[in-house]
């Protein structure tokens, strides 16, 4: 068996908790961060498909932004995990507002079609903080 790439130990290893670099926002005022990550992939909970999808992030910081790098490492870290489009945003939704506390935040989940459906599943702190 071959030993793992440097890339593939990264994700791997990967840990949001303690990997996730943070750093100061230094700009008080308001402005908008818009990432769209368009290799994301997880596989299907109950057939083990990949699902393909672009992911869609943006959010007006508060004190902290979030580094490119660790963000990418991870939503790769997807890429061998069995979860379903629901989860999948949610997590990564629920991972953003708790470590970068933002001020706004939207991600969407637009998922390529399988087996004839299309699936966008769509978060938004403006809409879920008005419900709660």
């Amino acid at each position: 068996m071959s030993e793992m790439k440097y890339g593939e130990k990264e994700i791997a290893e990967f840990d949001i908790d303690k990997d996730f670099e943070i750093w100061p926002n230094k700009h008080k005022k308001d402005y908008l961060i818009k990432i769209t990550l368009p290799e994301f992939m997880c596989m299907c909970p109950r057939s083990g498909y990949p699902d393909f999808a672009t992911i869609y992030i943006e959010y007006f910081p508060d004190e902290f932004v979030g580094e490119l790098k660790a963000l990418k490492l991870y939503i790769n870290s997807f890429s061998k995990r069995y979860i379903s489009h629901e989860d999948s945003a949610n997590e990564i939704y629920d991972t953003l507002a708790r470590l970068l506390k933002p001020k706004k935040l939207k991600v969407i989940a637009d998922y390529n079609p399988r087996g004839n459906v299309h699936t966008v599943i769509e978060l938004d702190s403006s809409i879920i903080n008005a419900k709660s």
